[in-house]
């Protein structure tokens, strides 16, 4: 990835370069990732590897890296530790330019990846009879962060909402709604999760009523104009209600991106010809199927009775993505439980040919919400709860501790504030765990200004804009200035600085973005560490400005990550 040189991207390239001198250009492949150490600025373990493939001994190895490496620019000095481990610690200056670096630059030192891919993403993807719940939470969130990311470092992306909006849900609302308004009531769909409850209630206890939707959903199919009219009132009405929570989440999905499972209705044939004409899909008691090595059930692609399943709209799909929008990388946000689904349609798409290197499809997957039960979380009446509603009580949560915290801010400043903490706490919570493990929603713990935690974040970076309201200065105005670091505080917060690249790409490379937040989370406590430490108003004039540049690279890098993972970074709080 291009960004602005390190002093650690600088001396993995000499060491790499060292490796190809020392031992031949054959293991300079071997890439000498600079790692954390609680003893040395960083470490690498470059000779532990190839000490086994060139049969000498790791530390007579490190020795030799370390001979042919001109390092003396940028390194104070190196050691040989334990079996071949090689400390580095970096000069002062080196490491200070760095900083400056990313002080005044507004990307924090990081460009563009060399070569871009068209990235394909599925997020959020609700199904639409009904409003959003919790379970929508984790792909709008983190399908969000992931795409974020890759366009920041460059990479062409395409967002894909495939809205749930067909199929065999769709058949007992539909009929409920036309048999109230053919009966004279007028139905209302203000609270399209009751009308659906209703309607399932219907379904369960009259199997006539069981036996009209069953019909519906027919109807639906078949193109009946009744049918669809009525049909795109649920529509338009999620929609609306989606658009709502989107422009509160602050996500990125627009109108544009909404491509739903019925946009492919007229592909679905075309489809299932091609994937039997090469072979891949076979009859199989009256089905089309494809059968996947490791998989007892198949995909099924047209049923015995010739309608079509979620795996047919599948393959459509992937196919659209991959020849029509032309991705070379197409990621699913969907939960772990669609996981074998997701993965027959990755290698029946494979198995046809359509996905071929350098193109590659990957199911983002991830956990449940849970609540402080430990069970899936659930509203007071048993059921998943609304995504607005959850919302609100954030924001209501944050309102009281900013009032709290901050009684001077006014009504609106005051709003907005709890707002960006709100909002910012659900989706950090959210990000901050390893997306494939579950998590606890716990309001409370949440908006906590302590901890890992989207507040302290965002408590961290107001701290230090505060600091230059105090100082009479912009931050953009004392970003040159020359950096000496002299407290271990500053030289730790300046380690931490420079390792922003890293974990953006990790984020990138690994579609994680608890990579990001615990990076976030590390760099806030060096500054901690270095504030309590090292004074910065009360400090002669130089040293002042020297630590005014750490706090402005301190304040672009959170600004800046914290916009990552779509969370605004409020300057006052």
């Amino acid at each position: 990835m291009a960004r602005s040189p390190s002093p650690f991207v600088v001396v993995g390239a000499r060491l790499s370069a060292a490796i190809a001198a020392a031992f031949g250009a054959e293991f300079a492949e071997e890439d000498p990732v600079l790692r954390p150490s609680q003893h040395a600025d960083a470490q690498a373990n470059a000779a532990m590897a190839l000490a086994k493939r060139l049969g000498q001994s790791p530390r007579d190895v490190a020795a030799a890296i370390i001979a042919a490496a001109q390092l003396d620019d940028v390194v104070e000095r190196t050691e040989i530790a334990g079996p071949g481990f090689i400390n580095i610690w970096l000069r002062p200056a080196a490491l200070g330019d760095a900083v400056t670096t990313i002080a005044s630059d507004v990307r924090a030192g990081i460009g563009h990846v060399d070569h871009p891919d068209r990235v394909v993403i599925d997020y959020s993807s609700p199904t639409i009879n009904k409003e959003m719940h919790v379970g929508h939470l984790r792909s709008t969130i983190i399908g969000d962060a992931l795409v974020r990311v890759l366009e920041f470092l460059g990479h062409t992306v395409i967002r894909q909402n495939h809205y749930g909006d067909w199929g065999t849900n769709y058949g007992s609302p539909l009929e409920r709604f036309i048999e109230l308004r053919d009966a004279g009531e007028e139905p209302s769909l203000d609270d399209l999760n009751a009308f659906y409850k209703d309607a399932q209630d219907q379904f369960t206890s009259d199997p006539a009523f069981a036996d009209r939707a069953r019909a519906r959903t027919v109807a639906l199919q078949s193109g009946d104009p009744e049918t669809l009219a009525v049909w795109r009132k649920f529509v338009d009405t999620a929609h609306a209600h989606n658009v709502l929570i989107y422009k509160r989440l602050g996500v990125l999905l627009v109108d544009d991106d909404v491509k739903p499972e019925s946009w492919y209705n007229a592909e679905l044939a075309d489809t299932a010809d091609e994937l039997e004409r090469l072979g891949v899909a076979v009859m199989n008691e009256g089905a089309l199927c494809i059968f996947l090595e490791g998989y007892e059930a198949p995909l099924i692609i047209r049923k015995s009775d010739g309608g079509w399943g979620y795996g047919t709209t599948d393959m459509a799909a992937i196919r659209h993505r991959i020849r029509d929008l032309r991705g070379t990388r197409l990621l699913y946000v969907v939960d772990s439980r669609q996981s074998q689904h997701l993965n027959q349609v990755i290698l029946a798409a494979q198995k046809a040919g359509w996905i071929a290197p350098p193109a590659r499809a990957e199911h983002v997957n991830f956990g449940l919400v849970l609540g402080k039960d430990g069970k899936p979380l659930k509203s007071r009446a048993g059921d998943n709860p609304k995504l607005g509603d959850l919302l609100d009580d954030a924001v209501a949560r944050a309102a009281a501790i900013v009032d709290e915290k901050d009684p001077d801010l006014d009504g609106d400043a005051r709003a907005r504030v709890a707002r960006a903490v709100g909002i910012g706490a659900v989706k950090y919570t959210d990000l901050q765990s390893e997306r494939i493990k579950d998590y606890t929603f716990d309001l409370e713990r949440m908006v906590a200004f302590d901890g890992n935690t989207g507040p302290y974040l965002q408590y961290a970076h107001a701290r230090i804009k505060s600091i230059f309201r105090r100082a009479g200065v912009n931050d953009t105005e004392i970003a040159g200035a020359p950096v000496a670091l002299v407290e271990p505080q500053e030289r730790a917060l300046a380690i931490a600085l420079v390792g922003f690249a890293d974990a953006v790409e990790a984020v990138s490379d690994l579609c994680a973005p608890h990579k990001l937040c615990t990076y976030l989370f590390d760099l806030a406590q060096a500054f901690t560490a270095f504030y309590e430490a090292c004074p910065v108003l009360k400090a002669d004039d130089a040293t002042r400005d020297s630590r005014l540049v750490l706090c402005a690279a301190t304040a672009t890098t959170l600004r800046i990550g914290l916009g990552l993972l779509g969370i605004e970074a409020p300057e006052q709080l």
